[in-house]
């Protein structure tokens, strides 16, 4: 048989993450390489005790469901979303399978191909697979610690006229950025002026460190929503209680969400509804908010502990920055250190990373490396630590 595979194909790579994970299988490779929250602290047993209320309220928990989702669980969201500022009721969002399938959903009802899409400059990985999937042209927007510069927002914006505009706002993939007040103001002011659309990812935004008086509100929450908003908010239940249950949401103008849910329907019919009416009981009889809490705390001070190792590596020409919140920590090499062939070393050495060349749009650079300091414990975070030093030891002059 000649297969015959549509040119769509030639678009989609092997996920960088995906693929170092299978070099990870082994037990005596320590991994920092995939986004990965601590199994020790998924909500194990409440997520079974919600399962069991599930199937005890009978069969129809096993039946095809609404596209736009499990309404009782959509109502659940809105409740739970008022403490981030925002006010929509279930018209206003869409179930989504992880927050992966929103991004792919907004792309495929709204981008043609050949239209432009801005990005940060570096940004999440995955999202630039999907709009290249869909022959999207691909533009970064100068990026510092404070967010998308708006200098070169507005340049762009004007130069490339794009359609839509990707930010993770609040501790970027793979950063760890948390954007200011007046960047986030700022680029809405900008895509509004430019009927620019924007998608905010907000996976990390629940798990901030440090002072708890600094607020980091959403962009949906600071536009005018939902009617009219120029953003399209997307989250996920993966970092705040468990990945498998593969369970995210989008909120955005009720006619974007129709759309969308027009899309789903041709992608996969629903969500799963055992998922998401464990979710909904979940979130009925378990302190979600308290689960968060505890995770936070322990994520900061697996960050903490990653940051004090560090610090103590004195690696000469390596700079990061502690992240504000997140999973990740962003190391900048010397100018000359391709971090992709640093890998292969760390690993026969027994430890994984993400090279940064998988996270620009464009002008990769390939002295960066993304570090994951979620998903180890205290004992391992330290091992791992000192056969990446083994592994620097290679590249840098000391």
């Amino acid at each position: 048989m000649n297969y015959k595979f549509s040119e769509r194909l030639s678009t989609f790579s092997s996920s960088a993450v995906r693929e170092i994970l299978k070099l990870t299988q082994k037990k005596s490779i320590i991994s920092f390489a995939g986004g990965l929250p601590a199994e020790e602290h998924f909500p194990v047993a409440a997520i079974g005790e919600a399962f069991e209320r599930v199937v005890k309220e009978g069969n129809k928990a096993f039946q095809y469901g609404l596209t736009e989702g499990f309404l009782p669980l959509r109502e659940s969201i809105c409740r739970w979303m008022v403490h981030k500022g925002v006010t929509v009721t279930p018209d206003d969002m869409l179930i989504t399978t992880g927050s992966q399938q929103a991004i792919d959903l907004l792309t495929r009802i709204y981008i043609d191909k050949g239209d432009v899409i801005l990005v940060e400059r570096p940004t999440y990985l995955s999202a630039l697979q999907v709009f290249r999937s869909y022959g999207a042209t691909l533009v970064s927007v100068e990026t510092d610690r404070d967010g998308m510069v708006l200098e070169d927002l507005e340049a762009k914006l004007k130069q490339y006229r794009p359609k839509l505009a990707y930010v993770i706002p609040t501790f970027s993939n793979p950063t760890g950025n948390a954007w200011s007040l007046e960047r986030r103001l700022g680029t809405i002011k900008l895509c509004r002026e430019h009927d620019t659309l924007i998608l905010e990812d907000d996976p990390y935004g629940e798990l901030k460190f440090g002072d708890a008086t600094v607020k980091y509100p959403s962009l949906f929450s600071l536009d005018q929503h939902p009617n009219g908003s120029c953003v399209v908010y997307t989250s996920t239940f993966s970092k705040t209680v468990a990945p498998g249950l593969r369970t995210g949401w989008v909120m955005g103008d009720p006619e974007i969400i129709r759309n969308m849910a027009r899309a789903k329907q041709a992608a996969d019919l629903q969500s799963s509804t055992l998922d998401q009416q464990t979710l909904y009981q979940l979130m009925t009889h378990f302190d979600l908010d308290g689960h968060i809490e505890f995770v936070r705390k322990e994520y900061e001070k697996r960050m903490r502990q990653m940051a004090q190792l560090l610090k103590g590596q004195n690696w000469p020409g390596v700079n990061w920055a502690e992240p504000k919140g997140g999973m990740f920590f962003w190391v900048e090499l010397p100018e000359g250190v391709n971090t992709s062939d640093l890998l292969k070393t760390a690993v026969d050495l027994g430890v994984a990373f993400v090279p940064g060349v998988s996270f620009y749009a464009e002008e990769s650079k390939f002295n960066t490396m993304r570090l994951n300091f979620t998903h180890n414990d205290a004992e391992a975070t330290i091992t791992g630590m000192e056969r990446l030093s083994k592994a620097m030891d290679t590249v840098l002059v000391k």
